[in-house]
């Protein structure tokens, strides 16, 4: 069974390429049938919170990426971790290392000034002499021979020379065990098949699988994705850019339009621009994935979120909006405007939804108009013009065709130009100049309410 996982580091929020690296992974073992975990890579002790945990999974949930097991939880494995560091310490692949920081500085200046790459010496590999009050930190024992070789599922044949690498440290003089040694045996208990990840990793990659073979186990498969960077091909920043997926919520972005436009960063499917999460699962595969690093461009995810606002039904959106509405005070339960209609009119115009619940709001508390704009719009002649299209609509059927008639006979009447009545009609009925077209924003507020508006 494909088996994969997500294992942020619960230092902060959830990053944006975090999320596409976990909807990577989550879509394909839905598309393999198999299982998505999520693991809380927690043993920064320093740095991780409580805070950023629930950040993490709320946002999980919030994208709908469902897992299948977990949340586990590193620091609650510590027993199992020092069982396999006592195992290799055993068998002979692990080491314990006295060597001080002075005594590491010292070396690596040494290392330099001989024009070498600084890499631990092994000074303490048959056994050092212990000293008072240090307390040692156990090294994994590299091979010293060969290359680690790898087919990756994104990048193709990866190939590192061991002589390359370090002899890491696998637990640190506190007991702690470190990240690399901690993944390496989280992927083993959890029999994990497919390691799909930042290609930020791929530099822990030939150190976690010379773990994994000390072990004598088999190895997973490695997927390293590339990173997303801003428009401007820089490394998005925490100071400059949404980085947080949360962020994105409260920008009214939905989660599918989030998904459907993080899963076209670094990968395609012809020329489709808009699909559902079940069409990106059915399509998804880990070769189409690019090698090259993406580009986030705010104004492309805007129209991707416009799009899914357009296929989101008309009942959808009005939860949303009505959800919205009781956040600030607008009360509709009485009011004759239809809210579906509303949205039916305003949804065409908006690229988030808080725009939407912004364009809702005016038909049921409409602004506060300027004084630039009184000065400008609502003069006494065409507070006049009003008053005369009020008692115009009065005297109408009530239906959509009947209040676009009434609205050209009136200017033919009163020799006046549209934007003469739209004007100041828009700025009483909704504190607006910037609204739908005004015969459909008569027609939706009904007789009684556009005839109130214009005599308050």
């Amino acid at each position: 069974m494909t088996i994969t996982r997500f294992a942020p580091s619960p230092t902060g929020f959830l990053h944006i390429g975090s999320a596409r690296t976990a909807l990577f992974s989550w879509a394909y073992a839905r598309k393999q049938q198999g299982k998505f975990i999520l693991r809380i890579e927690d043993t920064d002790l320093m740095r991780s919170t409580e805070e950023s945990v629930t950040s993490i999974i709320d946002a999980m949930h919030w994208l709908g990426l469902d897992y299948d097991a977990g949340p586990f939880y590193q620091t609650q494995r510590m027993e199992r971790y020092k069982e396999a560091i006592q195992k290799l310490l055993d068998d002979g692949k692990a080491y314990r290392c006295y060597c001080s920081k002075e005594e590491l500085d010292v070396m690596r200046e040494q290392q330099k000034a001989q024009g070498l790459k600084p890499k631990y010496d092994r000074r303490c590999l048959h056994g050092s002499t212990k000293k008072d009050g240090v307390s040692p930190v156990i090294r994994f024992k590299n091979p010293e021979t060969g290359s680690v070789l790898w087919d990756d599922l994104v990048k193709g044949k990866i190939e590192i020379n061991n002589m390359e690498l370090d002899d890491l440290i696998i637990a640190r003089s506190d007991g702690t065990p470190t990240y690399n040694f901690c993944v390496v045996i989280d992927d083993l208990d959890m029999k994990i098949t497919h390691v799909i990840r930042g290609d930020d990793h791929v530099n822990n990659t030939p150190r976690q699988i010379n773990i994994l073979q000390a072990f004598n186990v088999p190895m997973p498969l490695y997927a390293h994705v590339p990173m997303i960077l801003r428009d401007d091909g820089h490394k998005m920043s925490k100071r400059t850019d949404a980085v947080s997926v949360m962020q994105y919520k409260e920008m009214g972005i939905l989660p599918e339009a989030l998904l459907n436009y993080l899963a076209r960063l670094c990968w395609g499917h012809g020329d489709e621009e808009i699909f559902s999460l079940e069409q990106f699962v059915e399509w998804f595969d880990l070769h189409g994935v690019s090698v090259s690093p993406a580009r986030f461009d705010m104004k492309k995810l805007l129209w991707v979120n416009a799009q899914h606002i357009k296929i989101k039904s008309n009942d959808q959106l009005a939860v949303m909006v009505k959800d919205a509405f009781k956040l600030k005070n607008i009360e509709i339960e009485y009011s004759q405007i239809d809210l579906i209609k509303v949205i039916d009119l305003v949804k065409p115009r908006v690229d988030n939804i808080n725009n939407l619940v912004t364009e809702c709001a005016i038909f049921y508390q409409p602004d506060i108009v300027t004084e630039e704009d009184k000065e400008k719009h609502l003069t006494i002649d065409a507070l006049a013009i009003l008053k005369k299209f009020a008692a115009k609509i009065s005297q109408i059927e009530w239906t959509i065709e009947a209040v676009k008639l009434a609205v050209k006979e009136f200017c033919a009447e009163n020799q006046i130009k549209m934007p003469q009545l739209g004007m100041p009609l828009r700025l009483k009925l909704c504190g607006e100049t910037h609204t739908p077209s005004f015969d459909m924003l008569v027609f939706i507020l009904g007789c009684d309410e556009v005839i109130q508006r214009i005599n308050s």
